[in-house]
C-alpha cells in the first residue's frame, strides 16, 4: 500500500514539533541539542511534592478560631516572659507604705495587702504557671504515648496495661493528689529548696495523674495501624520490633499526641490553680495565678480585681490552649486536611 505524500509530510512536522517542545526550556526557548550543562542548568519541570505539614499548616490557618487564639497565647507568653525585662520592680518586694493600692502610674495594677506590685506577681506567677503545665504535659503525653504504644503493639501487654490504666481512671484525683502533696512536700523542700521541691512535687503529681487519657487515644490508633499493610510489609521483611514503633507507628499517632498535649497544658494549669487556690501549691513567696487568688480571697470584696485579674489570665489560657488543640485535631485529620 502506497504512502500519501502529504501525509508523510505531516507526520514529519508534527514529530519535529514534539521533539521541540521537548527541548524547550521556560517560555518556549530552545535548549542547544546535545549540551550537557545546558541540560543539568534546565529546572525540573516536575511539580514539587507538597509537605505534610505546609497542608497542616494550611489548613490550621483556616480555623480563624484557632488563628486567634494562637495569637492571644503567644501575646501571653510574651506578656510573662518578655515583660518582667520591662517592668523590673520584683515580684517578692514587701512595701507596707504601698499597700492596698488603686491603679496608678506606680503600680498600674494596683498592689496586694503587702505591698507587691500585682502586675509584676502577674507576669511572674504566670512564668510559673506556664512552666507548670508545660512540663507537666511533656510527663503526661511521654507516660501515656509510651504506655498506648506498647499496649496496642504487644498482644500480651495490653490486658496489664490497659487494667493499670483503668485502675489510675477509678482514683479520685484530687485527693490523691492532695495526699501526695501532703506526704511528700517537706522531705522535697528541704531537699531542693521550698520553691524548687514543690515545682517538681506538683509537676510529677499531675504529670503521674493525667497520662490515661493519652494511653488510650493511642492504643486506640496503634491497634489500627499495626494491621495495616506497611506495617505487614516492614514485619515480613524483618524489621526489629524497636524500629518499627519509632519510624513507622509514632509518626503516625503524632496527631492524636499532639492534641492530647495542648489539652494537657490547661489540665494541668488548671490543677496547679486549684492546689494553689486549697492553699497547697507554691509557697507565698513563689507566685503563680492560683497562689494569686488564693491570697486574695480574704479581701475579695474589697479588692474585686486581685481576684478577676488571675482569674481572667487562668481562663484566657485554657481557653486559647482548647481552641489550638481543636484547631490542630482538624488540620492534622487527613479526612479533613483536603477540603
Amino acid at each position: 500500500m502506497t504512502e500519501n505524500p502529504h501525509d508523510a509530510l505531516r507526520s514529519a512536522e508534527l514529530i519535529r514539533d514534539s521533539a521541540a517542545t521537548a527541548a524547550a526550556g521556560p517560555g518556549g526557548a530552545l535548549l542547544p541539542a546535545g549540551d550537557p550543562a545546558a541540560v543539568a542548568a534546565a529546572p525540573n519541570l516536575t511539580p514539587a511534592s507538597r509537605s505534610q505539614w505546609r497542608d497542616v499548616w494550611r489548613q490550621f490557618r483556616r480555623h480563624r478560631g484557632a488563628m486567634v487564639a494562637l495569637v492571644l497565647f503567644a501575646a501571653i507568653v510574651l506578656f510573662v516572659t518578655v515583660g518582667p525585662y520591662i517592668w523590673t520592680i520584683d515580684a517578692t518586694f514587701v512595701d507596707i507604705r504601698a499597700r492596698n493600692k488603686g491603679f496608678s502610674a506606680a503600680h498600674p495594677l494596683g498592689t496586694d495587702q503587702l505591698g507587691r506590685d500585682m502586675l509584676a506577681r502577674l507576669m511572674k506567677g504566670g512564668q510559673v504557671s506556664l512552666a507548670v503545665g508545660l512540663t507537666a504535659m511533656l510527663i503526661a503525653v511521654t507516660l501515656g504515648t509510651v504506655i498506648g504504644i506498647l499496649s496496642g503493639f504487644f498482644r500480651r501487654l495490653d490486658a496489664p496495661l490497659m487494667r493499670m490504666t483503668e485502675l489510675f481512671l477509678a482514683l479520685p484525683l484530687l485527693p490523691l493528689l492532695l495526699l501526695m502533696v501532703t506526704l511528700f512536700r517537706e522531705p522535697l523542700g528541704q531537699a531542693m529548696g521550698p520553691g524548687l521541691g514543690t515545682f517538681v512535687l506538683i509537676v510529677s503529681a499531675i504529670g503521674a495523674t493525667s497520662w490515661m487519657q493519652a494511653a488510650r487515644i493511642v492504643r486506640g490508633d496503634v491497634l489500627g495501624l499495626k494491621e495495616r499493610e506497611f506495617i505487614l510489609a516492614a514485619r515480613s521483611i524483618g524489621t526489629p520490633n524497636l524500629r518499627m514503633m519509632t519510624r513507622h507507628i509514632l509518626p503516625n499517632v503524632l496527631s492524636p499526641i499532639m492534641v492530647a498535649a495542648t489539652l494537657g497544658i490547661a489540665t494541668a494549669i488548671i490543677t496547679e490553680s486549684a492546689l494553689s487556690f486549697l492553699g497547697l501549691g507554691f509557697p507565698p513567696d513563689f507566685p503563680t495565678w492560683g497562689r494569686l487568688l488564693y491570697d486574695a480571697i480574704e479581701q475579695m470584696q474589697m479588692y474585686p480585681w486581685r481576684v478577676i485579674l488571675p482569674g481572667v489570665f487562668i481562663s484566657l489560657t485554657v481557653l486559647t490552649v482548647n481552641y489550638i488543640g481543636d484547631g490542630l485535631r482538624d488540620a492534622m485529620d487527613p479526612r479533613i486536611r483536603g477540603r
